[in-house]
């Protein structure tokens, strides 16, 4: 099962109580539509061939309707069991929303785990290999 939650303006997101028969639940100010493919949202054509080339052929349920919000510039949370897309999902949204021309730092994400922060590194290089994004993984310790 999966839940999102977006919010608008710089409030704090709050998680979800129940899921939808549908195994989705979204709440927030707006409705989101689904997206049935990568090629709906409209994406930087170096991300898509990212995207395809790292074996996705179509957006996983929390895909369907998180990415778009993140597009949006919307405070998201995601809930989802493992492997159902999240990381790309995030990962995805702050590929799309980065300035290339610009070389200073545009993205930060965190993470509660070393093995994590490796893994959204892996995939966020992956899925901008053909944007020739640079991303590092700085792990404490």
């Amino acid at each position: 099962q999966v839940g999102l939650q977006f919010s608008s303006g710089r409030r704090r997101p709050r998680f979800l109580a129940g899921m939808s028969s549908e195994g989705v639940t979204v709440t927030g100010a707006e409705e989101y539509p689904v997206f049935e493919s990568f090629d709906d949202y409209d994406l930087d054509e170096n991300l898509l061939r990212g995207i395809y080339s790292y074996g996705f052929e179509k957006p996983s349920a929390i895909q369907q309707r998180g990415i778009k919000p993140l597009l949006d510039g919307r405070d998201t949370i995601g809930q989802a069991q493992s492997g159902t897309g999240k990381t790309a999902t995030f990962v995805i949204g702050v590929l799309q929303r980065i300035d290339y021309g610009h070389k200073a730092c545009q993205g930060l994400i965190l993470a509660p785990t070393r093995e994590l922060a490796s893994q959204i590194q892996k995939v966020a290089l992956a899925l901008g290999d053909y944007l020739k994004v640079k991303c590092h993984v700085c792990i404490g310790g």
